[in-house]
């Protein structure tokens, strides 16, 4: 197992990098951050997370980006190196074999990971799960709803639960923090969609944990305690470099 990593996030109005200390969790150099591609296009972002390798190349004095292994997490399913969704990228994602098309634009290997999966991941290795035993479910409230599954310890990964069908609909058009937003919901308002959600997370699969994050996992103190479960929900404390850190952990074998 490799020691230190580099971790990639990519989301659908930025990219960021940084090299990480995988046995601790801490970030080894700055964090760097690029605009993502206007329209998401591949070859695009590619060549964008090459500039951020490259970047952080010219400030690591003791060749990690050189030598340590690259994770890099995106906003799809991922199945054997291939993207078969794409959120808030290009649809010429879907169906594309995205590992390879990385590889061959930094020309060197990498662990590939769906971005929902890598920061759960890092919830469990670094944040509010450590040491957690049983089934931990992370849920990420933003644009949609992102989700992870560890068992024990263990990814398992492209758990898509946030479209989750309730109600007759894609329950993420009613509980994503952009419902929230886009209809100007209560705090309280808000807590009552989250809490349909929830329960029937609960009822599907019986969680010994449930982790929130996501941006407004910030103000959790405004609705977790609005939900009423039978089991522990609590904040995401990783935030914004969950997703770095759960692909910089994976790509390293930790």
């Amino acid at each position: 197992m490799a020691h230190k990593a580099v971790g990639i996030d990519i989301g659908g109005t930025g990219i960021k990098g940084a090299i990480v200390d995988v046995s601790s969790g801490k970030l080894l150099s700055q964090r760097i951050k690029l605009p993502t591609p206007t329209g998401g296009e591949p070859d695009a972002i590619v060549e964008t997370v090459a500039t951020i390798l490259s970047r952080l190349a010219a400030e690591d004095e003791k060749g990690i980006v050189k030598n340590e292994p690259v994770g890099i997490c995106f906003p799809a399913v991922v199945v054997n190196g291939r993207t078969l969704s794409a959120a808030n990228v290009s649809k010429k994602w879907i169906g594309l074999e995205a590992e390879k098309l990385f590889e061959a634009g930094i020309k060197r290997d990498i662990h590939f990971v769906n971005d929902a999966d890598a920061a759960g991941y890092a919830e469990s290795v670094y944040g509010a799960a450590k040491k957690k035993k049983g089934l931990v479910l992370v849920t990420t409230l933003g644009t949609g709803i992102g989700t992870a599954l560890i068992y024990n310890g263990v990814l398992v990964p492209n758990a898509e639960l946030g479209h989750l069908e309730i109600n007759g609909v894609d329950y993420e058009t009613q509980a994503a923090y952009s419902a929230k937003e886009r209809e100007s919901l209560s705090w309280a308002d808000w807590a009552a969609r989250l809490q349909v959600y929830y329960d029937q997370l609960v009822k599907l699969f019986h969680p010994d944990l449930i982790i929130v994050g996501g941006g407004v996992s910030k103000e959790y103190e405004d609705f977790l305690p609005l939900l009423k479960l039978d089991i522990p929900i609590v904040p995401a404390t990783l935030r914004n470099n969950a997703g770095i850190l759960g692909a910089a952990a994976l790509a390293s074998g930790k």
